[in-house]
C-alpha cells in the first residue's frame, strides 16, 4: 500500500506496521510473528484481492482493540475503494506455531446500490445472514445476522433459521471451504468438508417444501490442487433445487453471478434490473412429467 496509507495508519493509530506485501496469510504469521510479539506492531499484509488485513496476537493487542484498529483503516481506505479491511486475531507461539483464530471480522465497503438484501428487508421479508454475509455486506438487507464459527456450525444455524423462517430468505457462507481448505492447499480437507456437507444436506432438503427454493453457488474458485495459495478463478458450481422438481435440467453456463441475484428478484418480486433470471427454466419442470 501507498507510504500515503501507512503514514495516515501510523498518525491515527500510533502503531508502524510490519509488512505491507501480498502474503498467504498462513506463511506470514512464519515470517513476522517473532517480530509482531517483540515489537507490538501489527501485521499488514494483502492478497489478489481487495483487501487490506491487519493480524495480530490475542495477546499483544486485543481482539476488540484489533477491531477498533480496523474501523480506523476502513474510514482510511474508504476514498481508495479498498473493498474490505480484515481483522485476522491469532495466537500461538514461535516454538509451538501461530494460528489463526475464528474471531475473524471484515469490515467492507457499504454497497453503492441497492442489493436483493435491502430490497427484500425494504418489501417486509425476513433475510437471515448466516456465517460472513453480514460483514461481506456491511451489515446492510439483513433481519438477523447469526455469526458462525465453522461450517459445521454454519450449517446448524442454517437449519436453525430455516425451521423459524416464514417468507425470506436464508443466506449462508460456509467459510471453512475457503479459509481452511482452498487456500491452505488442503486437498484431503477440501474433500472430507465437501462429504460432510454432502452428509447433511439431505436433512436441509428433508425440511423444505414445494414452496421453497434451493441455490447452491461459491463465491469464486478456491481449488486446493492448483500451484499458490491465491483464488485460481475457475467455473463454480450453480445448483438449484425444490421438492416439486422432476428430474436434472441443464442451467448452462451462466454469464454474471447477478443472474443469481436476477432469480431472487423475480422469485420475490422485486422488480430487479440487472442479471438474467433463470425462475422460469426451473418453474418449467416443476411436476412437469416430460422432465
Amino acid at each position: 500500500f501507498p507510504e500515503e496509507i501507512i503514514a495516515e495508519f501510523f498518525r491515527r493509530t500510533g502503531l508502524q506496521p510490519l509488512g505491507n506485501y501480498a502474503a498467504s496469510g498462513t506463511e506470514i504469521l512464519g515470517q513476522l510473528g517473532a517480530e509482531h510479539l517483540q515489537t507490538g506492531q501489527p501485521i499488514v499484509y494483502t492478497s489478489v484481492d481487495s483487501v487490506f488485513q491487519i493480524a495480530a496476537h490475542e495477546k499483544v493487542i486485543p481482539v476488540e482493540r484489533l477491531y477498533e484498529i480496523c474501523q480506523i483503516a476502513r474510514e482510511i481506505l474508504n476514498p481508495y475503494r479498498i473493498a474490505r479491511v480484515i481483522a485476522r486475531p491469532f495466537v500461538g507461539s514461535v516454538a509451538e506455531g501461530f494460528r489463526r483464530t475464528a474471531r475473524r471480522h471484515d469490515f467492507s465497503m457499504p454497497p453503492n446500490a441497492d442489493t436483493v438484501l435491502d430490497r427484500l428487508q425494504s418489501q417486509g421479508y425476513e433475510v437471515i445472514g448466516v456465517g460472513k454475509i453480514s460483514d461481506l455486506f456491511a451489515g446492510r438487507g439483513l433481519t438477523r445476522a447469526l455469526p458462525a464459527e465453522s461450517n459445521a456450525h454454519g450449517m446448524e444455524l442454517t437449519l436453525k433459521s430455516f425451521a423459524s423462517l416464514r417468507r425470506g430468505l436464508v443466506f449462508t457462507n460456509l467459510v471453512d471451504f475457503d479459509m481452511l481448505f482452498g487456500h491452505r492447499l488442503d486437498a484431503a480437507g477440501f474433500a472430507a468438508a465437501l462429504e460432510a456437507f454432502d452428509a447433511w444436506l439431505p436433512e436441509l432438503l428433508a425440511a423444505m417444501t414445494a414452496d421453497d427454493l434451493l441455490l447452491i453457488s461459491a463465491d469464486h474458485g478456491c481449488d486446493p490442487t492448483t500451484l499458490g495459495t491465491d483464488h485460481s478463478r475457475e467455473y463454480v458450481p450453480l445448483l438449484a433445487w425444490s421438492s416439486g422438481l422432476n428430474g436434472g435440467y441443464d442451467l448452462g453456463v451462466r454469464s454474471s453471478f447477478a443472474d443469481v441475484a436476477a432469480t431472487l428478484g423475480e422469485n420475490f418480486a422485486l422488480g430487479w434490473e440487472s442479471g438474467t433470471s433463470f425462475l422460469a427454466a426451473l418453474s418449467g419442470k416443476l411436476d412437469d412429467p416430460d422432465h
